[in-house]
């Protein structure tokens, strides 16, 4: 009786663990992002849990310039580890010399954004990661279907895709899923400010220490470049009109055109249209000429500034800042004269200096730069 009792017992008690011990296997391959104990952690997409096998996927395509019309370009091309994760140029340039019309943002840290672009057109990395593909000013490709016709006859491919996704289906979506995998790893929060934030008092310079100050007051920086301990990525993930866009161009007929185009990646290409920012997705007047507020981490490293690369060096930036931007009629109201002194505004460059960080605690940035165009 008891031998019946306790083989019911023993399995119910299997019965019950089996769930758990397939939660558990199926948990040890994914990677868990490591961060400060005080930062809240990204949001990772349910259907794309990280994995060590994606990122090493991942990490292969974004080097890859045959993910390119033309095998002359490839993620790095425009987003490399030896400029900051950009690339020290005005605007993007893909194949064929081609120019577009704005900036490269850097991609460190660019898991805890709210959308991806400077317009905000894409919500997801994901979504980030298809746009330049076939965009004609970029890697070139007729459709993602060319691309993958494309990667399915590189034999190295199929294994890779296989072990990451579990099928030989090589897909837009895998290829999409890989390349975010990997970018969700570059997070960089190891700058001598961290250092100072954490309580080690000699990690920045006095200048640094008053640019702080000034940054959070005078200066009124923090206003949109917002930091706290649980979200230290200086970025309110809003859009704003500072007096950057439109350089004397008519925004109001820009507008009118727009209205006629629906392929918003189109338009960010182009000269003049591009500068409605981010109005090209939402189409409401207050947007007009609001571009998405960029992180100032590793700001040092990707010069120069501003959504069309206007601005050489932090001394302009600061400078176009200090005068109130320039006129137009969307100009946020916070964009006024900040009257700072010169030392006032070395100090500034000084705590900006102090947000660079050449290492992260979930790649190896030395690694990187070696695989870099």
């Amino acid at each position: 009786m008891w031998r019946s009792c306790f083989g019911v017992v023993l399995f119910l008690f299997l019965f019950c663990l089996f769930p758990y011990y397939l939660y558990a296997q199926e948990g040890t391959d994914q990677y868990q992002l490591k961060l400060p104990p005080e930062v809240l952690e990204p949001l990772i997409p349910e259907d794309n849990p990280i994995t060590p096998a994606k990122i090493e996927l991942g990490k292969k395509l974004y080097f890859d310039k045959r993910l390119s019309i033309d095998d002359t370009v490839s993620c790095a091309t425009c987003h490399n580890p030896k400029f900051g994760f950009s690339d020290s140029k005005k605007v993007a340039e893909g194949i064929q010399g081609k120019k577009g019309a704005r900036n490269s943002p850097t991609v460190l840290n660019a898991t805890f954004y709210d959308e991806q672009f400077w317009d905000g057109r894409a919500p997801t990395l994901e979504e980030q990661a298809k746009g330049p593909l076939v965009n004609p000013v970029e890697m070139g490709f007729p459709s993602h279907d060319a691309l993958i016709e494309k990667l399915r006859a590189i034999p190295e491919y199929s294994n890779a895709f296989k072990e990451s996704f579990g099928t030989e289906d090589l897909t837009i979506e895998h290829l999409a899923q890989a390349i975010a995998s990997f970018e969700r790893t570059l997070i960089t929060l190891e700058s001598p400010f961290d250092q100072f934030i954490a309580g080690k008092e000699n990690a920045i310079s006095p200048e640094a220490k008053r640019g702080f100050e000034l940054f959070q007051g005078k200066a009124r920086c923090i206003t949109c470049h917002e930091f706290n301990r649980t979200y230290p990525f200086f970025t309110d993930n809003k859009y704003h009109n500072i007096g950057v866009a439109i350089h004397g161009k008519n925004f109001a007929e820009l507008a009118r055109k727009a209205t006629k185009e629906p392929d918003i990646a189109k338009l960010a290409h182009e000269e003049g249209a591009s500068e409605l920012g981010r109005y090209l997705v939402t189409k409401q007047t207050k947007d007009i000429g609001a571009f998405k507020t960029s992180t100032i981490r590793n700001i040092e490293l990707t010069a120069p500034y501003m959504h069309d690369g206007s601005l050489a060096t932090l001394e302009e930036v600061i400078d176009f800042y200090n005068k109130g931007g320039e006129p137009n009629p969307n100009l946020d109201g916070g964009i006024r004269p900040l009257n700072l002194t010169a030392q006032e505004k070395k100090d500034l460059v000084a705590f900006l200096k102090s947000l660079t960080s050449r290492g992260g605690a979930n790649f190896d940035w030395a690694e990187l730069q070696e695989l870099a165009p």
